[in-house]
């Protein structure tokens, strides 16, 4: 026990009440301190209360301005971000478009060097266009019948004896008496 600190307890450290009031000169006995030479039949004097420790804020001042901090470089840094990141987007799409051309080129550049093999070009003029060569013979499916005949021969039209104009106007004459008729 030191005399310039204030009493301590057994533990060394000193009492939280005594602490800061100056003991009178001469009223330490040091008997009344001792728990053997307590006064019988006198209760033991109650804790002093502990003063609550302050509780400290939720939100601190620092707290509150490095969360102002983070929000500031979030929002000047979300432009950048969002464009970088739309540049990055066209980038990919710019290079897949890329692909395709070159895959479309790489088509081209071989039905180009197909077409320019004279067999293929025949055997195209045959199946598209119906070209036959001098000695071939052309058969030509029409509704599923099978004609034959030599290329280029068509077959007998009925001769009318009439032209195309008193056709016509037998036709007419015809609907005429026709649309007559069904009148009465």
């Amino acid at each position: 026990m030191s005399a310039g600190t204030g009493r301590r307890r057994s533990t060394g450290r000193p009492l939280s009440h005594a602490a800061s009031r100056p003991v009178p000169a001469g009223s330490r006995s040091g008997a009344g301190n001792r728990p053997a030479a307590a006064r019988p039949g006198r209760r033991t004097p109650r804790p002093a209360p502990r003063a609550t420790t302050a509780r400290r804020p939720l939100f601190t001042g620092r707290a509150v301005l490095l969360v102002g901090l983070v929000l500031l470089l979030a929002l000047t840094l979300a432009g950048p971000v969002r464009q970088w990141l739309e540049g990055r987007a066209e980038l990919a799409g710019l290079a897949a478009e890329g692909t395709a051309l070159d895959a479309r080129i790489a088509d081209l550049q071989a039905e180009l060097e197909r077409q320019a093999d004279p067999a293929w070009t025949a055997r195209q003029a045959r199946e598209r266009l119906a070209y036959v060569l001098p000695g071939d013979r052309l058969v030509v499916v029409v509704d599923g019948e099978a004609a034959e005949g030599d290329a280029g021969t068509l077959p007998d039209v009925p001769d009318t004896a009439q032209p195309w104009y008193d056709e016509l106007l037998g036709s007419v004459a015809e609907a005429d008496d026709a649309g007559a008729g069904a009148g009465e």
